[in-house]
């Protein structure tokens, strides 16, 4: 759980949405729409165990190993340092549809079908240029079920990243009330997106 005073990952979600428009994943949408419907009494999005099982252990080894291609570790932490995958699960688990999973789990299991046949090894133990050929494969639809499950993927990473604690504090900057606004600051001494 996130531990500044001002944030949490609930009011982060509720913020996010608007990033993805109308093609927001189902899921993310849910979990967005109750806290919003909630106003004081948030419910809980991401604290505990999945309530219920979504991936085999190969499943979510490959979808941790993509998790931190789409947002790997650089000066700041990836997506395995922000507990990503484990917001993944929770969310496919709990806030969504049995048929919000099957993009994600028939992508994954497409994934490492193309990676045993092309790398000859699991998705997960590849390297980071096999791992990004194949999520870029995915993107553009060379692997069956690769399309379905890019963008709903590409959304659970980038949402659970910038609502994690690491997200909201490290790689952007929290500021609750912005400061005085100055049209002439130079883009070139802009190190952090801000968030509010």
């Amino acid at each position: 759980m996130i531990a500044h005073p001002h944030i949490d990952r609930r009011h982060a979600l509720a913020g996010i949405t608007a990033m993805f428009g109308s093609a927001l994943f189902a899921p993310i949408a849910r979990a967005a729409g109750a806290v919003e419907q909630t106003r004081g009494a948030i419910p809980v999005i991401s604290e505990g165990p999945p309530s219920v099982a979504v991936f085999t252990p190969t499943q979510r080894a490959t979808m941790t190993a993509l998790a931190e291609r789409v947002l790997p570790t650089t000066d700041t932490p990836g997506a395995i340092a922000a507990e990503v995958p484990a917001f993944i699960e929770k969310m496919l688990a709990d806030w969504s549809l049995p048929e919000d999973r099957v993009p994600i789990v028939n992508g994954l299991n497409a994934i490492e079908a193309r990676s045993q046949s092309v790398n000859k090894l699991a998705a997960a133990k590849a390297t980071t240029q096999q791992q990004d050929t194949l999520l870029t494969e995915a993107m553009e639809g060379v692997i069956p079920e690769g399309r379905a499950f890019f963008e709903p993927f590409r959304q659970l990473v980038i949402t659970g990243y910038y609502t994690s604690e690491i997200g909201i504090t490290q790689e952007r900057e929290y500021l609750p009330v912005p400061g005085e606004y100055n049209g002439a600051f130079p883009y070139a001494q802009v190190n952090k997106v801000y968030s509010a």
